[in-house]
């Protein structure tokens, strides 16, 4: 393991723990140290890349985990050099996947296997078992398959592990799995934002209701944890930490370039650009706070019985959680058939039941809806999936159309919903735009009653 910051000391630590012999390489010696003390002599430290390599066993297996970009580069020109033909270098960080398409060729002229693995699961995952996504050469993987199966998280005795794909197909799945997270978590948030200031509910209140859902349907890490954020207070008072961290949001980038490469296929992930959207919009506190001194339109107070109101929201957020999961999918299968990854999404639905932080209740049906039909065009059309929309439409527009009228921003929900009443309009009014098109550009336009392509000149036929 080269990196030993949280995430690469608990996964050696990890390893360790299922008998595997390990090493770790870090510059910094109090982080060698570290791994020393924990690992209590199950791990090898080292601050030279030399000493490091010369202590593994051929066939290689070298993990890299530090920060995505150029630094990544300069650790691998740094160990390149030390290995030999067929040694394999495991990039387990957030880097986009069209580094990865690099390295991996850069690296081939050196008979050096490389792959890009996706990680979910943060610091505790990595101690007790993450969620992996490898992509490469498939004979690489086996070199350590038997490593990634023991230490992934368990769901049902399955390890939350698969082999992805060839290039950088596991680096693209871990790239749309953290967009679905930006969208998961903008939902959660407007939906605190509905209860604080269109319920004035209290944190315990609040707290409660999450901890109610947590346990039916909407089951999954991120309603557990949001649950839990309502009963922290900062030490020493008797107030929500929560209501002290200031309302800037930060990003790493993982979502915007879900976004980017979306548009890039011309596949639309509404529901994930909302959440990069307002993240980008949070940073601009000062202008916000000047914005909201002049702006006073919408009481923010939702004029609605509160109990009934609530369970339109809980079904609200599960309707929103199937949009979004489904553009990620569909983006995922887009992006299988542009790049040749050739993915299973059932098994990217299975390994994200456990370890990762996009984990839910609701993967089952995902695994269950792509194992029965492997070429399932979008998760939508799944009959199963399709009795879920359908029960939860009616609450999803009472909570979209109330807070609108009350003035609470609600960009996340409102995008899933006008994305869904898109997606089924059979006829969309995508004609008026190729007509405009056309009129003012010769852009031409195809028919439902000829084949071909066809151009009018609008001018000589408007009437008089």
């Amino acid at each position: 393991m080269i990196g030993l910051g949280t995430m690469g000391r608990n996964l050696l630590l990890n390893m360790a723990d299922h008998g595997f012999k390990v090493a770790g390489l870090d510059k910094d010696t109090a982080k060698v140290e570290l791994l020393g003390q924990e690992a209590e002599g199950k791990a090898k430290g080292f601050t030279s890349a030399t000493e490091f390599v010369k202590n593994l066993q051929r066939p290689r297996a070298v993990m890299v985990l530090v920060p995505a970009g150029k630094i990544v580069d300069n650790v691998i020109a740094e160990i390149a050099p030390l290995l030999n033909k067929g040694d394999l270098i495991i990039d387990g960080g957030n880097s986009h996947f069209t580094d990865t398409n690099r390295r991996v060729e850069e690296l081939k002229t050196k008979g050096i296997h490389f792959f890009g693995m996706g990680i979910s699961g943060g610091e505790e995952g990595a101690r007790k078992g993450p969620s992996m996504m490898p992509g490469g050469d498939p004979k690489a993987y086996e070199v350590v398959r038997p490593i990634f199966e023991a230490l992934a998280a368990k769901v049902n005795g399955q390890s939350c592990v698969t082999y992805i794909g060839p290039g950088a197909s596991g680096h693209f799945v871990k790239m749309v799995h953290n967009g679905i997270e930006y969208g998961l978590m903008q939902l959660i948030a407007e939906t605190y934002e509905i209860m604080k200031k269109g319920l004035s509910l209290s944190a315990e209140q609040i707290h409660d209701i999450f901890k109610r859902w947590n346990e039916g349907k909407l089951k999954s890490f991120l309603i557990e944890i949001t649950r839990d954020i309502f009963t922290c207070k900062e030490p020493g008072t008797n107030s929500l930490l929560l209501d002290f961290i200031k309302d800037e949001a930060r990003s790493k980038g993982t979502g915007k370039w879900t976004s980017q490469v979306a548009m890039d296929l011309q596949l639309p992930v509404p529901s994930i650009d909302s959440a990069v959207e307002m993240r980008d919009l949070s940073k601009f506190k000062e202008l916000r706070t000047k914005a909201s001194l002049l702006y006073k339109d919408g009481s923010l107070r939702l004029n609605t019985e509160q109990r009934e109101f609530i369970q339109s929201l809980e079904d609200a957020l599960y309707f929103s959680t199937i949009i979004t999961y489904a553009q990620g999918m569909h983006l995922l299968a887009q992006a299988s058939r542009e790049y040749k990854y050739e993915l299973k999404l059932d098994q990217i639905a299975l390994i994200w039941r456990g370890g990762c932080i996009i984990r839910s209740a609701f993967l089952e049906d995902i695994y269950q809806a792509y194992k029965k039909e492997t070429g399932l065009a979008h998760l939508l059309l799944d009959r199963s999936v399709a009795a879920k929309i359908n029960k939860s439409i009616s609450g999803m527009r009472h909570v979209v159309s109330a807070c609108a009228s009350s003035g609470i921003a609600t960009p996340a929900y409102s995008a899933a919903l006008n994305y869904f009443d898109a997606l089924r309009s059979e006829r969309m009014p995508s004609n008026l735009i190729q007509a405009q098109r056309d009129y003012f550009g010769a852009h031409t336009y195809e028919r439902i009653d000829a084949a071909g392509t066809f151009h009018s000149q609008w001018n000589a036929i408007k009437e008089n």
